[in-house]
């Protein structure tokens, strides 16, 4: 019988799920956008899984993303890793000896450095939106266009414009004024491309040596006029993976294969777990002055997890009925 693992990385913007063979395959992969309910997404992405290829043996699980430590308690993983380790394991499955790894998403972006299959430096920017792809997404509304043409018509340009791109308002400021000096939209997307890379190159990647080869991912990387602006500015190619979107889910799958080697089963508690009724509730414990705020998960009035208070008093209890609690 065939092996599988799974991956899971769980973003503000999306949640990747995707499923992987012994041969690192990826045999079904699952993007759905997150709409700031993550227990929803992962039961979504599992019940479509098991929808599309049926009962399989899995034989790991591994989850990564800003919602990690709460889709491991959900799913039962068995390795959790930040999202960094995770880009890097899964370039190193496509390119081994990539040495540069550019990740945009929707509301994020960071550069990690490799060298020798080694993480030997990284960076991530959570402020500007300048460096991200919902900047794209808001521009593109603006210009009356949609985001998946974006790159094409960047492509077109045979005369782009230069548009200030150290700042998200400043960016759209100028791209109003450059409309209405009569520029034609693909040089002025043309100029929206490049204004990300620069920003991204003088904020994230600052100061980081880039070196070839270099592989670009992250649901921006589907964009082809910002990996042409890259390839510009960095004078030198830059490749961009089969599944650049769900890469961080790709990671932590292989990541999950690597733990389990030495263990004899997998935490994994089945795709049923989309079928479960999960509640979130949180409340504020007066017991010290630190008056942390405890975050708790249910499952049909039993709590399953905890987190969030300093001292590890509710941390270490589990399945304790609700009605201890109300």
């Amino acid at each position: 019988m065939k092996e599988y693992y799974l991956g899971v990385d769980v973003g503000s913007v999306s949640t990747n799920i995707v499923i992987m063979d012994e041969n690192n395959n990826v045999v079904v992969k699952k993007y759905i956008r997150t709409k700031g309910k993550p227990i929803k997404a992962i039961q979504f992405g599992l019940k479509e899984i098991k929808e599309e290829i049926g009962e399989i043996e899995v034989k790991g699980v591994g989850t990564t993303g800003s919602g990690r430590y709460l889709a491991s308690i959900l799913i039962g993983a068995d390795i959790v890793k930040n999202e960094i380790t995770a880009h890097a394991v899964a370039a190193l499955n496509y390119i081994p000896d990539v040495k540069t790894i550019l990740e945009i998403g929707g509301q994020d972006s960071k550069i990690i450095i490799l060298r020798d299959g080694i993480v030997t430096d990284f960076a991530m920017n959570t402020v500007c939106a300048a460096g991200t792809g919902s900047f794209l997404d808001r521009q593109a509304a603006r210009l009356g266009i949609d985001i998946k043409e974006f790159g094409e018509l960047a492509l077109k340009s045979n005369n782009p414009v230069r548009i200030a791109g150290r700042c998200a308002v400043f960016a759209e400021s100028d791209m109003i004024h450059k409309q209405q000096l009569g520029h034609n939209q693909e040089d002025i997307i043309n100029g929206l491309c490049e204004a990300l890379v620069r920003n991204y190159l003088s904020n994230v990647g600052k100061g980081k040596e880039i070196l070839a080869p270099v592989i670009f991912q992250g649901g921006v990387a589907a964009n082809v006029g910002i990996k042409r602006a890259f390839e510009k500015a960095l004078d030198m190619e830059v490749y961009v993976p089969e599944h650049y979107d769900v890469m961080g889910a790709i990671g932590s799958a292989i990541l999950a294969r690597n733990e389990v080697k030495s263990k004899e089963s997998s935490k994994f508690k089945g795709f049923e777990v989309a079928d479960i009724d999960y509640k979130v509730k949180g409340f504020e414990c007066n017991d010290c002055a630190n008056m942390c705020e405890v975050i708790q998960i249910l499952a049909e009035d039993k709590v399953i997890a905890r987190w969030g208070d300093k001292c590890g008093k509710w941390t270490n209890l589990s399945d304790i009925n609700l009605q201890r609690l109300a």
